[in-house]
Formats: C-alpha cells, structure tokens, sequence
C-alpha cells in the first residue's frame, strides 16, 4: 500500500507539473491573442467587448494592423528578408550536406565544427561582429579605392547576410540527417544504366531530399521572420516587423495593434510549422 501510495502521489505531481509548465508557456501567448479582440485602446482588462477593429478598422484611434502602412512595411520588408535568406540557406544547406556527407577531406570534423558554431553564439554578439566586420571593409574599400559597396553598409542586403550565417546551420543539420539515410546503391544503378550524374542528382537523390529541404525552407523562413537579436545592429531604414514593433513599443508603449499582429504572426507561424510536419511525415517512409 505504501509504494502505491507513493506512486499516486508521484504521477498528480508529475501531472500537475506538467499542467502548470504548458500553462505557463500558453499564458502569455493567449493573453497577446485575447486581447487583440478587445474593444478597449489598451491591451489590458477588464473586457470591453469582442472586436475586429485592430485588424480592419481604417481610421484612428483604432487603426487595424491591414492599415497601418508602417506596420505593413514592416511585414513586407520581413517577407522579403525571410523569403531570401530560406532560399539562400536551402541552397547552402544541400552543398553542406553533400560535401559533410559524401567527400572526405582534411580537418573535416574541424569545418563541421566551424559550420555549427554560430548556433551558440549570442545573437547580439553576432550582429555586432557582423556590423563592425562590414563596416570596417566597406571603409577601408571606399578610403583606398574609392569604392562605396551600399551592401556592407546596414541595410536589407546586409540583414539577409547576417540572418544567412547562422540560419543556414539549421537547414545544413537538417538536410545532413536526410542525406545520411539516403541508400547510395540507388544511384549507383542508375549510373549503371547510364543516367549521367545531373540526371541521376535531378531525379534521385534532389527528390528524397525535398521534404528536408521544405522543412528546412520552412524552419529558415520563420527563425528569420521573427528574428530581432542580429538584425537590431544591421538593419537601415528598411526595418522589418519585429524592429518596426520594438520601435511602437518604446515609443507609444503596448497597444491592442501589436496584440493583432502578434496574433497574426501566432496562426501564421503555427501554420507553417504544421506544414514542415506534414511534409517531412509524408515522406518519412521515403
């Protein structure tokens, strides 16, 4: 009866452990969406009334997010960032893994090494070493040689390249571990049959690695959507949606607007996340 007991007592904890770790990670998420419905100027109770206004509404004070021309910039410019650097670090990602997977060469486990570090660096540290490595070569091009290169200088160009160099760790480790159980005797009788290599990349082994690569593209896309720590130091006057909200918020202080964006940005990323499963889970028996 005593270790039973014991056991009893044990599991309601556990549960109630568990019960409180998700409630504290919801919390804050359902209070950010809850209040973007409420028919108040300020993001806090009590309840006013349920509205759509912070999404739709077209004049002030309640100026919905789909006419905030600012916040909508800021929604572009992340677009196009995100957009870039998942293409980029797709791109990156299939070269790593073929050359981490199928070549062999010196100091090999030191490069891979190398590739994984800027994972655990700080995000703010980053963005500085990237910030003052630019910098330092576009004015030493531009003093010698009188050559003003705009894409070192802080800008969109050069937050795509600062969000490139540690994003495309994730869509290299991802992609890695799809090569890996990919069955090399595949390919080797295509080439037997007389496929070339382009045919036999094209055909074979680029279609296993698809799932790896959307999920990857997916995984990339939205680390730098909502990434804020890097860009802070390298963005201009393009300034994406999560610096164009830091800067609403420092300014003005929270406002129902950014709970709509905020829950906007929830459903979107919680979309797309699902989409990465389904893709990698449909293949999965590939």
């Amino acid at each position: 009866m005593g270790n039973t007991g014991n056991n009893w007592a044990f599991l309601l904890g556990y549960r109630a452990y568990v019960l409180a770790f998700f409630i504290f990670l919801a919390a804050p998420l359902v209070s950010a969406g809850t209040f973007a419905f409420n028919d108040s100027l300020f993001p806090a109770l009590p309840w006013q009334g349920f509205t759509l206004d912070w999404f739709f509404n077209d004049t002030e004070p309640k100026l919905g997010m789909f006419h905030d021309r600012r916040l909508l910039r800021g929604l572009y410019y992340s677009f196009i960032i995100a957009s870039a650097v998942a293409v980029l670090s797709v791109f990156a990602g299939t070269c790593n893994a073929f050359l981490f997977v199928r070549r062999e060469f010196p100091a090999k486990n030191f490069f891979y090494i190398v590739m994984i570090v800027p994972l655990v660096i700080p995000g703010v540290i980053l963005g500085i070493s990237i910030l003052v490595l630019a910098s330092s070569v576009a004015n030493g091009l531009e003093d010698r040689y009188d050559m003003d290169l705009e894409f070192l200088r802080p800008g969109i160009l050069l937050v795509v390249l600062g969000q490139f160099s540690f994003i495309t760790t994730i869509t290299s480790l991802v992609i890695i571990a799809r090569l890996k159980k990919f069955d090399a005797a595949m390919e080797e009788a295509a080439l037997n049959l007389g496929a070339s290599r382009a045919r036999v990349l094209m055909t074979i082994t680029l279609p296993f690695l698809r799932p790896a690569m959307i999920a990857g593209g997916i995984v990339a896309f939205l680390v730098s959507f909502e990434n804020f720590n890097t860009t802070l130091f390298l963005v201009g006057s393009e300034a994406p949606l999560t610096i164009t909200m830091f800067d609403r918020m420092a300014k003005v202080g929270s406002t129902p607007v950014l709970n709509a964006v905020s829950f906007f940005l929830m459903v979107g990323s919680g979309l797309l996340a699902l989409l990465s499963i389904v893709v990698q889970r449909d293949k999965s028996a590939g």
